[in-house]
C-alpha cells in the first residue's frame, strides 16, 4: 500500500497525456499519496475514463481536454486548472507521440512535423505557461518526459529520437532559467516498457521497418531489444511514478536539470 507523504499531500499536480499508460499510472500514484490531480489529454473519451479511475482513489480530480500544440488552448487549460485548484504545485509534462518507424531516407515529412510539433512544441507550450504561473508564486517543480531515444538515438525513429533529445536540452535550459525563481525542472527517460500495447507496437514496427539492427521476425526483435538491456528485462510502467514522485518531492530538493533513465538497466 502506498503511504501518503507530507511533501505531496494537499499539493496540486497537473498531468498532460493523462489518458495514456504513463500519465494515468502517475496520476493514480500521486492520488494515492494524497495529491489533488488535474488531468489533461486530447482524447476526451479516454480522459474521462482515466479520470474516473483516479477519482476512486480519493482526493480531488478534474479533467481538461486540451491539445498541447495549441498555445492558446494550453493557456486556457492552465488558467482553468489554476482557478479550479487555486494553484499548480507540480507539473508532469508527459504528453507525446511516438511517430512511425522508417529509416530517415524514407521517413515522411508530415509525420516528422507532427512528432516534433507534439513532443517539442507541445511540451514547450505547457512548460512555458505553467512556468509563468509558478514564477508568480516563486514555487513549483516540473518533470518532463523524455526517453532513452533521446539519449541514444534508435534506428528507424529519427523524428521521435530528435524530439526527445530536444526535451533533454529543453529541460536543462529551463532548469537554469527557473532556478532563480525557486523552481526545479528535471526529466525522465523511460526505455523499453512492457508488456502491453506500446511494447508490442514497437517490436512489430521495428520488424516491419527492416534494418541491419533488427530481425524481420517480431519474436526475434523482442529478444534482440531485451538483449541490449544490461539487466535483460524491459521496464514496468509501475517503475515510473515513484521516480517522478522523487523528483517532484522534497527529497530531491537539490536536484535540477537532471535526466534520469528508467528501464531494466539501460545506462
Amino acid at each position: 500500500m502506498i503511504q501518503k507523504i507530507e511533501s505531496v499531500t494537499d499539493k496540486i499536480l497537473l498531468v498532460t497525456g493523462a489518458a495514456g499508460d504513463i500519465g494515468l499510472n502517475t496520476a493514480k500514484y500521486f492520488a494515492a499519496l494524497g495529491a489533488s490531480i488535474a488531468m489533461t489529454d486530447l482524447n476526451e473519451e479516454k480522459l474521462v475514463t482515466a479520470g474516473n479511475v483516479v477519482e476512486k482513489l480519493g482526493g480531488r480530480v478534474k479533467t481538461y481536454v486540451c491539445d498541447v500544440t495549441d498555445f492558446q488552448g494550453v493557456q486556457a487549460m492552465v488558467a482553468s486548472v489554476a482557478e479550479d485548484f487555486g494553484k499548480i504545485d507540480f507539473l508532469f509534462n508527459n504528453a507525446g507521440y511516438q511517430g512511425i518507424f522508417k529509416p530517415i531516407h524514407q521517413y515522411p515529412v508530415d509525420d516528422f512535423e507532427t512528432t516534433i510539433k507534439v513532443n517539442v512544441l507541445g511540451a514547450f507550450n505547457v512548460l512555458q505557461v505553467v512556468a509563468a504561473h509558478m514564477v508568480e508564486r516563486k514555487s513549483g517543480c516540473i518533470v518532463n518526459t523524455a526517453s532513452m531515444a533521446g539519449v541514444d538515438g534508435p534506428p528507424n525513429m529519427p523524428a521521435y529520437g530528435a524530439s526527445k533529445f530536444a526535451i533533454v536540452g529543453l529541460t536543462q535550459s529551463a532548469a537554469k532559467d527557473l532556478a532563480p525563481h525557486g523552481i526545479r525542472v528535471n526529466s525522465i527517460s523511460p526505455a523499453f516498457m512492457g508488456p502491453g500495447f506500446m511494447w508490442d507496437r514497437q517490436v512489430e514496427l521495428q520488424a516491419e521497418a527492416g534494418s541491419q539492427y533488427f530481425s524481420t521476425d517480431p519474436k526475434i526483435v523482442a529478444e534482440q531489444m531485451i538483449g541490449s538491456v544490461p539487466m535483460r528485462r524491459y521496464g514496468d510502467i509501475s517503475e515510473i511514478p515513484p521516480v517522478v514522485a522523487f523528483l517532484l518531492g522534497d527529497d530531491s530538493s537539490y536536484i535540477t536539470g537532471v535526466n534520469i533513465p528508467i528501464s531494466g538497466g539501460i545506462v
